[in-house]
């Protein structure tokens, strides 16, 4: 008997409760404003820090934790001796490298439709394009093969289990994905429907399990590519994976909510699908929640005044700094960009100790420019997260 792709029904939710529909009000009204006060160079650069929060956590949720100073280092190609590490420090590289496109297309309007098989099956190409033989072998019970980037699982080997769960069958997950797109396609949506849509796709994506490996990573690469779409991206300044790693009420929670989304229906009053329709009400509405969570603290974080606050407080701390290094620090937050030549009337100090204090917060890792006589703006090393971005990871 032909597996129905129609297995994945309710896909999409017939009728919307009220605190779904408020959800979805709030977190559109929230994403709106998060780092609507920033200047977009600023912005810039808080979103490639956002990318390696992602990276750090999605890392995080499939059980490697690699280090924020490990991934930054890896982006400049420094990697460590120790094989296992390299290779968590290379997955989490091109998690960043990824995500950064994604923001990039979606800045210029270029991004395709997330939910289609050519798109997602880009996006795994792309994230293990590089990867070594090693992280492509799929090992199990009496079997063993090379993953094909961008490739969906093929031939009876290639079935899985996924703890109780079991994902169609491999021969099946082409159609199975076809359907995935006719379900969750954006392109005739408004913006309302469009993030309903994300979390049911979310957890759709991840039961079809369409690739032998690295699903969860591409579900959530989908997902915030989605965000951008839905108009909830906010210039990629917050993050999912932040969101579902820490979940609302303890860490459990995105595999014990992904677990009860995949329950069969329950009786004539809970929908006309395979699938539970209650249980993907629930999923839905803790998924927009944790994402108007993670929304709200970033925007506590990005709050210009607060920002400049911890600027401040970082060259008090410093031992390198001197205390009209703040001035250039605020002005540059301000403003985006500073030139060179303004530094002595920013200090308000003579040209030449303006110039030693610009070369010190250079130095730090505080300013720097994309050409050598460049106006310069703010970036935002690893090792002053504790002091601007508390609790943004566990540790840093």
């Amino acid at each position: 008997m032909i597996e129905s792709t129609d297995r994945i029904e309710p896909a999409r939710l017939e009728q919307i409760p009220e605190a779904l529909s408020d959800s979805v009000a709030e977190l559109a009204a929230a994403s709106a404003r998060l780092g609507h006060a920033l200047h977009p160079r600023t912005a810039a650069s808080l979103a490639d820090l956002v990318r390696i929060m992602n990276s750090y956590y999605s890392n995080l949720i499939e059980g490697h934790n690699t280090r924020p100073r490990d991934i930054e280092r890896a982006l400049l190609g420094q990697f460590d001796s120790d094989s296992k590490r390299r290779n968590l420090q290379m997955e989490a590289a091109a998690h960043v490298r990824l995500q950064a496109d994604i923001d990039r297309q979606a800045a210029e309007g270029a991004l395709s439709e997330p939910a289609s098989p050519d798109f997602v099956r880009w996006l795994h190409a792309e994230f293990y394009c590089d990867a070594p033989p090693e992280m492509l072998t799929i090992r199990g019970t009496g079997r063993e093969f090379v993953m094909t980037p961008g490739a969906w699982r093929s031939g009876p080997d290639q079935d899985v289990a996924v703890g109780r769960h079991l994902p169609p069958s491999s021969d099946r997950v082409a159609a199975f994905m076809e359907h995935f797109v006719d379900r969750y396609r954006f392109e005739p949506l408004g913006k309302a429907a469009r993030i309903l849509a994300i979390p049911a796709a979310h957890h759709r994506f991840n039961y079809i399990h369409p690739f032998p490996d690295g699903n969860g990573r591409v579900a959530r690469l989908m997902s915030h590519a989605m965000a951008h779409q839905a108009g909830i991206g906010a210039h990629g300044l917050w993050s999912i994976s932040r969101g579902l790693a820490r979940g609302l009420d303890s860490r459990g929670d995105y595999k014990r909510m992904m677990d009860h989304a995949d329950m069969p229906r329950q009786g004539d009053l809970d929908g006309r699908g395979n699938l539970s329709q209650r249980a993907l009400i629930d999923f839905s509405l803790w998924f927009l929640r944790v994402c108007l969570d993670q929304v709200t603290f970033m925007s506590g974080l990005f709050e210009l005044d607060t920002l400049a606050r911890r600027l401040r407080m970082l060259v008090e701390r410093s031992d390198s700094l001197k205390p009209e290094a703040a001035r250039l620090l605020e002005e540059a937050l301000i403003r985006g960009e500073i030139e060179r030549g303004d530094m002595p009337r920013i200090t308000g100090l003579p040209e030449r100790t303006a110039r030693r204090v610009f070369n010190d917060v250079v130095a730090a890792g505080l300013l720097a420019s994309d050409t050598p006589k460049g106006k310069v703006s703010l970036c935002f090393p690893v090792e002053t997260l504790d002091t601007l971005f508390p609790r943004l990871f566990p540790e840093t």
